[in-house]
């Protein structure tokens, strides 16, 4: 028996993904900035799917709009930029295989080559079509509303049990009897003026902003569910998932998010050009719903950032947001230190030691336990030497005495190196991103920041007195 009968729309909302990118460092009339590439069909999927959502026996529902082009070949790459200044409409009353192309790429079963329509006209409609066959599995239906301008694409996949002719039965009167002008007058993304806009083939379209574009793109995944919200800012955009008792917690993530991005920048500048980029942070309501989307491999977490995603991930734990503001300054490190080496690899003494640095706020810890360290100065070479699986490798308590070294490592950059006599350290941190962007290694980076064996010797003597006397 469907638990749907009532409404198809007592369904949990499903955040749609970003695309997935891939960073290119490029270089023009001198500037060098990072520059992210997608597969076309990947973007073009992301942008044209409206929402999808599930219920609790795995029911998934989607919703797509039909008026932009499909891409001809998947395997080819662009920017923001570039595609969304070529984008061509479909026409919906002329390019029907057009349209029919674009089904294909978003039905969960095989399209059917020919269409069937209901047993009576629905009302709001011109004209529905089914695209399932004489597959049960699921319900694929084109429709296209009395004022719209534009095909739209609804997709039920049932479970096993589902009864297909009742399940259709509620699909018309539920989605299509009641919901589909709506989805085609009223739906946020239909009217947002920031959202990026097809044109006639042929027709050329100045370039528009790639921040813009992020930012509606990360607008675009929630913005179709009521009980998600958004909030700007110059260089960064929250989407969240948190209750109306969550509004104080947004405004000090908000404010503090501002503080902490200058931090970074002013600790470990980027010779970078980021104008172009956007942190974007996604908040879900509580573990369940992140671990949900997160999938297998990070059940173990609490938070993370996405390089292919380009965003932030989090929830708000039941214990309040204390502990939350402290692992996203960790994240957001992360991300931002992502977006100043154009996605280039740093070294996890780097990253991970200022990730932590910066967890108790813009002026790093006020205190480091000094005890034992200096005990263990001579591993200090090779810890910066480690890739990642070498540094996440081992016990619990090997893990935990690496991240212990990676801190108090840029703990004394910070408070220790600046200190010692003609500051021989000065520029170790603009060195080492140099050296990075150069020559894409972060083993090469370290050794070339270093310059010398002997004075990676004498960093790690200047180390050991910082400590001991502390």
């Amino acid at each position: 028996m469907l638990l749907l009968a009532a409404s198809l729309w007592f369904v949990h909302p499903t955040p749609l993904d970003m695309p997935r990118a891939e960073a290119y460092l490029v270089k023009e009339d001198g500037v060098r900035r990072l520059e992210d590439r997608f597969n076309t069909l990947d973007l073009w999927t992301s942008r044209a799917v409206l929402g999808r959502w599930e219920d609790g026996d795995g029911r998934a529902f989607m919703v797509a709009k039909l008026d932009v082009l499909a891409p001809k070949f998947s395997e080819t790459t662009e920017t923001r930029t570039t595609y969304a200044a070529s984008a061509a409409t479909i026409d919906a009353k002329e390019d029907f295989d057009l349209r029919d192309g674009a089904i294909a790429l978003l039905s969960p079963v095989d399209k059917a080559d020919e269409p069937t329509r209901p047993h009576q006209p629905i009302r709001g409609l011109k004209e529905t079509l089914y695209f399932q066959g004489t597959n049960t599995s699921a319900i694929v239906c084109a429709f296209l509303p009395e004022k719209a301008t534009a095909w739209y694409l609804a997709t039920w996949e049932l479970i096993d049990g589902d009864d297909f002719d009742y399940s259709k039965e509620v699909f018309e009167k539920d989605f299509l009897g009641e919901w589909a002008t709506i989805v085609a007058t009223e739906l946020p993304s239909e009217r947002a003026d920031d959202a990026p806009t097809a044109r006639p083939r042929g027709r050329k379209a100045a370039a528009p902003d790639e921040r813009a574009l992020l930012r509606a793109d990360a607008h675009h995944s929630v913005t179709n569910y009521a009980s998600w919200h958004v909030t700007d800012a110059d260089e960064f955009t929250i989407l969240d998932h948190l209750p109306t008792a969550g509004g104080a917690f947004m405004m000090a993530l908000t404010n503090d998010l501002k503080r902490m991005r200058a931090a970074y920048a002013a600790t470990v500048p980027s010779p970078l050009d980021g104008s172009n980029v956007l942190c974007v942070a996604r908040l879900f309501a509580d573990r369940n719903e992140y671990l949900d989307a997160v999938g297998d491999d990070l059940q173990w977490s609490a938070a993370y950032w996405s390089p292919s995603r380009r965003e932030l991930v989090a929830y708000l734990p039941e214990d309040g947001g204390g502990e939350l503001l402290k692992t996203i300054r960790h994240e957001a490190f992360h991300q931002y230190l992502s977006y100043a080496t154009a996605m280039i690899a740093a070294s996890p003494w780097f990253n991970e030691g200022y990730a932590q640095y910066f967890e108790e706020g813009p002026d790093g810890p006020a205190f480091v336990d000094p005890a034992d360290l200096v005990t263990l100065a001579d591993g200090l070479p090779a810890l910066m030497m480690m890739d990642y699986a070498q540094f996440y490798d081992g016990t619990d308590e090997a893990r935990r005495l690496k991240y212990r070294l990676a801190l108090a490592l840029v703990y004394f950059l910070e408070k220790g190196a600046p200190e010692i006599r003609f500051q021989p350290f000065k520029d170790l941190k603009r060195d080492y991103i140099e050296a990075l962007l150069r020559t894409h290694d972060m083993h090469a980076a370290t050794r070339e920041a270093f310059a010398s064996p002997e004075r990676m010797e004498r960093f790690v003597d200047e180390w050991k007195k910082f400590w001991k006397n502390k």
